[in-house]
């Protein structure tokens, strides 16, 4: 999901109240900190975007997990849209969406729906993802293919970056995706290997992420592919630089750094909560192993504003290049 900073969609935001982002917290952990504290999202433009998707009846991942930051990335030209409906056919312990069986339903119209809605909020960088539909024959790989041609013909200009379902290793289906030509092809490892059968639906996998993301660079070495590690529900600091080297062993290029918060009782606790100046440590650790970007702090989730910001300035810098300029 799309999230940056602390600040709602309008200059409003100042007179908004303080909300904790994590609603449950684990007994053990004690009284969240202060770093984790934002002011609810307001404004006249926040409410008109919201009215806007509730009516076109469009998910947004900044909606549906939770975003602390949905304010400032709604008027900042960025934002996450949440393809195939509100209900995932996995049920990963630390996610808040909602899980079940859609039963094979789907929106048609969606991927005209979602490119309607990109011209309205005059978006720059747009993050396309999606629940799991295992239901589907194809795992909904057209559905999101489909949605990645629609709005690059809408807008040539616009910056797209896919986070897409496994699809089960489904190689045909990765490529499927890849010849859509998002780019920035995001897949999350989530946590270290240890620790995935806990944290991650059974369906997914350690392997299976570090395989996808791989194949995505075999399908087309000039994407620029990326993922992201939650801190907090136990892992140990070698075992994230292994996760590290892992990544950058299948040539991603893009890692990002947050905090795991508990959305309900029902899922994960949290084991710890990391300092701003442990995430600055991670920052420069990543840096060091040769990523293109490392977005790392408390708030900073799978997409993150200004690593936004940061693609955005090198995808074109790669386009003038291309055309000789």
């Amino acid at each position: 999901m799309s999230e940056s900073s602390n600040h709602s969609a309008s200059g409003e935001a100042s007179s908004a109240p303080l909300l904790s982002i994590a609603p449950s917290v684990s007994p053990e952990i004690g009284r969240k900190p202060s770093w984790l504290k934002v002011r609810a999202p307001g404004g006249e433009n926040y409410v008109r975007i919201k009215d806007m998707l509730k009516t076109l009846n469009l998910a947004t991942v900044c909606q549906e997990a939770r975003c602390p930051n949905i304010g400032e990335c709604w008027s900042g030209g960025t934002a996450t849209f949440m393809l195939m409906g509100e209900v995932c056919t996995r049920g990963c312990r630390f996610c808040a969406v909602k899980t079940g069986n859609p039963r094979g339903k789907i929106d048609n119209d969606e991927p005209e729906k979602v490119g309607y809605a990109i011209a309205k909020m005059g978006l720059e960088y747009v993050v396309i993802t999606s629940v799991d539909r295992d239901d589907l024959p194809d795992q909904g790989a057209e559905h999101f293919a489909r949605t990645i041609r629609t709005i690059k013909a809408g807008d040539p200009k616009l910056i797209v970056e896919v986070l897409t379902p496994d699809f089960r290793g489904d190689r045909a289906h990765i490529k499927h995706i890849v010849d859509a030509a998002p780019h920035v092809f995001a897949q999350n490892i989530e946590t270290v290997e240890r620790l995935t059968r806990r944290v991650r639906d059974p369906r997914a996998g350690y392997r299976q992420t570090m395989n996808f993301l791989a194949a995505v660079k075999e399908f087309d070495s000039t994407r620029t592919t990326k993922s992201s590690i939650m801190f907090g529900l136990g892992e140990e600091r070698e075992e994230v630089i292994q996760t590290l080297k892992d990544l950058r062993d299948v040539g991603c290029d893009v890692v990002t750094f947050g905090q795991y918060l508990q959305p309900t009782k029902r899922h994960l606790k949290v084991e710890k909560y990391v300092t701003p100046e442990e995430f600055d440590e991670w920052k420069s650790i990543a840096d060091s192993m040769g990523f293109l970007y490392v977005a790392s702090g408390p708030l900073v989730r799978s997409s993150y504003r200004a690593g936004e910001f940061f693609m955005k300035g090198m995808i074109e810098k790669k386009n003038r290049e291309a055309l000789g300029l």
